[in-house]
């Protein structure tokens, strides 16, 4: 299963790139924020990540919200975060 898990933007590594880096769940990842370039992401936005992709921008409540419904679904969360901790784009 694929899931996406809200990560905050802590900082824009790279904006020619297009690379931000997030945190999920206390782990800092560098991901691609190419698809959503026309957002113009900034430092604090929530967005959707799978496996080193930011795939939508989302509000933080939206972000709290999902955070907890995917929490609920164990081995899943478990596996998406262990993809996470894994990807990283340098």
């Amino acid at each position: 299963m694929c899931l996406g898990i809200p990560g905050q933007v802590v900082d824009i590594v790279d904006a020619q790139q297009h690379l931000a880096k997030v945190d999920v769940n206390g782990v800092q990842r560098t991901i691609s924020v190419r698809l959503l370039a026309e957002d113009n992401l900034v430092v604090g936005d929530w967005v959707l990540v799978h496996v080193g992709f930011a795939m939508a921008k989302i509000d933080e409540i939206e972000a709290q919200l999902t955070l907890n419904q995917v929490q609920k679904m164990g081995a899943d969360y478990v596996n998406e975060i262990d993809a996470f901790n894994s990807s990283e784009i340098a």
